[in-house]
Order: structure tokens, then sequence, then C-alpha cells
């Protein structure tokens, strides 16, 4: 295995590419471009307490641009999985051997399924890293590897992998279950990740909490129940496993908590979300990570923008964005029949009064604001008028209002006598103290 690719310089690749690029000339990077522009102009930095150094491997944006590699080693996210299996896929020939060293336990049957070939090392990275900047690892914590066959048996390959980490100065262990050992780390990951999200703290704060120790069996429990489904047997005392080997570590936060305090997505639905995904092929329940999956994604996932939303900002204690589903679901006596505002058309509307009962508004609050999508056009109402005489239409033919109809959303004001406060697309409602924006001819 002459030639070696990492795909990714994260947290992970980052540091395991750098130390395999400072010991082996024949390591490439397959970059995204904000990172390959820093690692090209700066290099590749590590940051340890151990000693810190920079490489200057080649790199590129593209595959084909780099020497065909023997090795590929893979550290992104295992949501990035799919997309780099295509951007990879010129590259590969009948003889490339692909090393894993991802979070979660399907990664290697998800490569095998795409390349339909036995190319495939399964890996584990124990380390704490966090990037500090592109190009930029801060090195903590550990620092090794296991790797292992899946069929359990050392072969020249997987020796070959072995003896490549070792030049370079990486622990690397040989483990004869591989996927014994992916569901090990499994356990920890499904436990601390959400847990370090959801208490907005380190580790430790999970540790200290007797009753946090009981969620924790409960946590491990179920899915020592699953991977048992999975035909992968784990320790009885797999909780306290989890735990004990927590305790050297107690200080650090998780990656799932770095990648929310960085606004970056999180792995949930490849730890306790594929958890529960299993435990529902196999009829097991699994309660806690269920709850731990649908909370992550309620604490970390952005506030949706765009088409299909209505947000009500501005002299309001709170923002709130809705899309047609939560209108339609507010109080009926908010609702009505648009054909009783808009004569030959047969949808639904909700009066502007109960959208503004949402939100708290502010002390002083009098003025409301329709602006629409592409923000060329708004209209100022009093907070009188929006209340008495403004209706949101959403619905048309039970179907969403189209765009040709003044879809998503469009505002209408019966009996106000302005035929001019008609705003089609309508994608934000501002409540305001004094006037607002308003675009309308003077003469309306």
């Amino acid at each position: 295995m002459k030639q070696i690719l990492m795909v990714g310089a994260g947290s992970v690749g980052g540091f395991f590419g750098a130390h395999l690029a400072k010991a082996n000339p024949n390591v490439s990077f397959l970059l995204r471009p904000k990172t390959l522009a820093a690692v090209k102009q700066n290099g590749l930095t590590i940051r340890s307490a151990q000693g810190s150094f920079t490489v200057h491997p080649p790199a590129a944006s593209d595959p084909r641009d780099l020497v065909k590699p023997d090795l590929i080693i893979l550290s992104v996210k295992a949501y990035d999985l799919d997309e780099v299996l295509t951007q990879i896929k010129p590259v590969l020939t009948d003889k490339t051997v692909i090393l894993t060293l991802q979070n979660g336990v399907d990664t290697e049957d998800r490569i095998l399924a795409r390349v339909q070939r036995d190319c495939v090392v399964g890996g584990i990275a124990y380390i704490y890293t966090k990037i500090a900047a592109p190009g930029v690892i801060d090195h903590y914590k550990k620092g090794a590897v296991a790797i292992g066959e899946l069929m359990g048996h050392q072969s020249s390959r997987l020796l070959a992998i072995a003896d490549l980490f070792k030049q370079a100065g990486i622990p690397c262990q040989l483990t004869d279950d591989i996927r014994r050992s992916k569901w090990e780390k499994m356990c920890w990951n499904c436990v601390f990740n959400p847990l370090t999200v959801m208490i907005d703290d380190k580790v430790a704060k999970a540790l200290d909490h007797p009753e946090m120790l009981g969620v924790i069996h409960q946590i491990v429990g179920e899915i020592v129940a699953v991977a048992a489904s999975a035909k992968v047997p784990l320790a009885a005392d797999m909780a306290e496993k989890v735990v004990r080997w927590t305790q050297e570590i107690r200080d650090i936060h998780t990656s799932m908590y770095d990648d929310w305090k960085a606004g970056r997505p999180t792995e949930i639905d490849f730890l306790n979300g594929y958890v529960s995904k299993l435990g529902r092929k196999f009829g097991i329940p699994t309660p806690l990570n269920d709850m731990l999956t649908a909370v992550i994604k309620t604490i970390t996932e952005r506030e949706r923008t765009g088409p299909g939303l209505v947000r009500i900002d501005g002299a309001v204690v709170q923002p709130v964005s809705l899309d047609r589903a939560a209108i339609a679901s507010l109080p009926a006596d908010h609702q009505l029949d648009i054909s009783t505002v808009m004569p030959g058309m047969q949808g639904k509307g909700i009066r502007v009064e109960g959208l503004l009962d949402i939100p708290a508004l502010a002390i002083g609050a009098d003025h409301v604001t329709f602006h629409a999508l592409d923000g060329n056009y708004s209209a100022c109402l009093t907070l009188q008028q929006a209340r008495e005489y403004g209706v949101l239409v959403y619905e048309l033919n039970e179907a969403p209002l189209p765009d040709a109809k003044g879809g998503p959303f469009r505002l209408v004001t019966p009996g106000l006598g302005d035929l001019c406060a008609n705003v089609k697309g309508v994608a934000r409602i501002e409540v305001t103290i004094g006037t607002g924006v308003d675009t309308r001819p003077t003469n309306c």
C-alpha cells in the first residue's frame, strides 16, 4: 500500500492524516474547498501538548487530481458518506482498500452495498481533538486506532495498514471482532454525545449525578438488546464499562457538542437514531434512544427559513415561524373559508388576529408590516386594522396556495377599503412600535 488518500481533514482525519503525512510522503488529502484553500496556503497544522507540527501534503477537491490511491481512509461524518463514495468512485480500482474511521456501526455495510466487493476494513478512532480553524487541529487527549477485518481474520492488508500507523507513531490495535468493538463505542457515543448537548456541559456533569447513572444504564441496556438482535452480543456489564471508560476523560465535551456549538449538523441519526431504527425493525422498545434522537434534533437543528414559512418578529418577546400545517392547526374560530372573502375560490385562510395571538407582543406595539418574500413589497397596517381586517390565505382546493395566486401565503384585507393592502408571497409579519416600511403607492 504505497499511495494513501485521506478523505477529510477534520478533528479526526486531520490529526491522523497529518501524522501519516509526516512519516510518509505518499499521503494526500481530498478536502472541501474552504479547507483545501487553507491547507494549500498554510499547510495542515496539529497543535498539541505532545508537540505541534505542520505538514504540506498534496491536496485537492477532486480525487482525479491526485495520485490514484491504494488505500483510502475515510474520516468524514456519517451523513457525508454517500456523497464521498460518489466523489471517490472515479479512482476506485479492483485493488483499492477503504478504511473507515467514522462513528456509527453501519458505515462498512453502506460502503459494501455501494462498491459491491470486499474492499472494507473497519476502524475506530479513540481521540479528543477539535477543529480550531480550517487546516488547524487542536489535540488534547488520546490518539489511537483499532482496526479489524469484518470477518475477523488477520489479512495481509490489515497488517499493512497497522504498519503504516505504527510507522507514524500512532498506536494501532488489531481486533478480531471489529463489529463488536464498534458497537461498544456506539454505547459510549449514544450516551455522552447527546447528554452533553442536553445538559450543555462536559461529560463529568452527567457522571456526577446518581440519577443520571440510572439513565445511562437504561440507554445502554436498550443498545445491548438491539445489538444482540443484530447478532452482536455485548457484555452484560456494558453500562458499567461505559461509565468506567469515561472517568479518565470526564473533562471533555463530545464531537456532537462541538458540532452543535459550531452550527454543524450532528450524527444523531447514525447513533441513537440508528438504534431506534433497528429497535423498530426487531420489535425492541427503545424509548430513551427515541427521546434522545428527538430532543437532539429539536435542540440542534437550525430554525427553518424560506418559502413555505411565515415568520412573525419585530416587537415581540420571541419570534415564531409557522408553516402551512402549523397554521392549519390553530384554533378553528380564527379559520375561515376564503370563498367568503374571495368569491369563486375554494380554500382556507386565517385571520391575522389569530396569528398575532401566538407571540407575546411588546408593550407599545401598534403597527404590523407584511413583507413579501422577494423583499420588494410591504404593506403596513395599524395593529387594530391588522386584527380586524387582515386575512392570510394559505390553501386553495386543499393544496398549498400556488405562487400564481400569490402563495404560499397571501394577505387580503376585505372590508378595509384599501385594495392595495394585498401582499402576495408573504414571508414575514413584522410587529413594530410606530409605523413600519410601506412600499405601497401613496394614492392607495
